[in-house]
């Protein structure tokens, strides 16, 4: 039976999503795009449909939609039929959202964790903080809720899942490196939400260590990895999702995430933050208006869907996992590269968004078909990682393995078994430096 999908945002995540969903109409059935401002949901539908990106003729509607009124969220999803819903806006209207879809039964799917919008800095674990206090009224409600179904969190859970199943007996430490060797021309922009992304460095960065969580300062932490296709690149320790969620459900005692950054981004951000512009907190101008001025940055900063048409180069992102394997030591890096070139000519966007974009339609098919439909809450990596990772590689992002033997593609066949191609590199780790 077919899903209708109703895709709530316009930015450009969801640009990928109503791409990759009208590429699998057949599948998902009618789709709906919603958000505050429908002329970018129509920039959306116009942009499949100039790419011819629909695979069959159906449905694709848009609509006007304040996410934060569950009311409006949940007269939404009956009137069109959804039976999923991607949320693809901001990551404030998570609750919103999936209060809605317990309330009409409708499976949800995000791709990042929570937040409060006064609240930049919340202690670890993050998805205790709101999501998983709602297990249980999933569970009672037989609600599929996916966390984080993007690319980091999401894929890089996956990947995490894999090498507990396929490649490790004890996993020691997990290193997830999400590195960007594009260049969009730009002085300084950001390749999402500025708002959201902004945010994500101006508190602490918690890492999993030793079992237990320790804080840094962001910027603090620095390691050189070379890596797959991109090489050398300098990254720092990070906060992310997907740490909160993989420290609870895998029990490695080592878990951490580092992000490149250039210097011309550290160098501005630094000083925003220096200056207070990257506050949440509203403050008052000598004219008398209260402004946020994180949002002022975010009203100057270019629109990351404006960056792709000239955006040049790739991204890697995996997961790099230390552990044994029949008594002997091992290292496994699995990841993968993206282009956002390539990326472009497909759908319009840039490759960030791409990768972001392309896996929440991949856990919607997976719920349609009933591989991934849970009827409860789950964090990517508690469900099963070969299908998934097959589909996404179907659908343009496939995995690739960096172990002692080389560096090859992966796959899955139709029971779920490993397909591994020849090494085609000689032995070479991912060094860090």
């Amino acid at each position: 039976m077919k899903k209708n999908v109703l895709i709530v945002g316009a930015g450009g995540v969801a640009h990928v999503i109503a791409h990759k969903c009208a590429q699998n109409n057949d599948i998902l059935g009618d789709l709906h795009i919603a958000s505050r401002t429908p002329e970018k949901c129509e920039a959306i539908r116009s942009s499949v449909l100039t790419k011819g990106n629909l695979k069959q003729p159906g449905v694709f509607d848009v609509h006007r939609l304040d996410a934060m009124d569950v009311a409006a969220t949940r007269a939404l999803i009956e009137r069109t039929g959804a039976s999923i819903v991607i949320n693809a806006g901001p990551a404030f209207i998570n609750m919103a959202v999936l209060s809605a879809c317990i309330e009409t039964g409708a499976s949800y799917i995000d791709t990042a964790v929570h937040e409060d919008p006064l609240k930049a800095s919340e202690g670890p674990p993050w998805y205790a903080n709101y999501e998983w206090k709602r297990r249980d009224e999933c569970e009672r409600a037989g609600v599929t809720a996916i966390l984080g179904a993007g690319f980091d969190p999401g894929v890089v859970n996956a990947y995490a899942a894999l090498a507990r199943d396929a490649f490790f007996d004890t996993m020691e430490a997990i290193d997830i490196i999400d590195v960007n060797a594009g260049n969009h021309g730009r002085f300084f922009a950001t390749n999402f939400d500025p708002e959201i992304n902004l945010r994500e460095f101006t508190g602490p960065v918690w890492s999993w260590q030793g079992g237990k969580w320790v804080s840094n300062r962001m910027f603090e932490v620095r390691k050189e990895w070379d890596l797959p296709v991109v090489g050398p690149h300098a990254t720092y320790l990070t906060g992310h999702d997907e740490i909160h969620s993989l420290a609870y459900t895998l029990g490695v005692p080592d878990i951490r995430f580092w992000m490149g950054f250039g210097e011309q981004y550290i160098n501005v951000f630094t000083v925003l933050n220096t200056l207070g512009l990257l506050s949440e907190h509203p403050v008052r101008t000598s004219e008398g208006v209260e402004v946020v001025p994180l949002k002022v940055v975010k009203a100057v900063l270019p629109d990351p869907a404006s960056l792709a048409p000239d955006y040049t180069g790739k991204t890697c992102i995996g997961t790099l996992v230390r552990g044994t394997k029949d008594g002997k030591a091992r290292e496994v890096f699995l990841y993968n590269v993206a282009d956002h070139q390539d990326a472009y000519a497909e759908v319009g966007s840039q490759a960030i968004s791409y990768t972001a974009g392309v896996p929440p339609v991949a856990a919607a098919l997976l719920i349609a078909e009933g591989t991934w439909d849970a009827g409860a809450m789950v964090n990517v990596e508690e469900l099963p990682p070969q299908p998934f990772l097959h589909l996404l590689g179907r659908m343009g992002l496939p995995t690739r393995i960096r172990d002692e033997t080389g560096d090859r593609a992966l796959d899955f066949d139709p029971a779920g078994r490993l397909i591994e191609e020849a090494p085609k590199a000689p032995r070479r780790q991912v060094a860090a430096r």
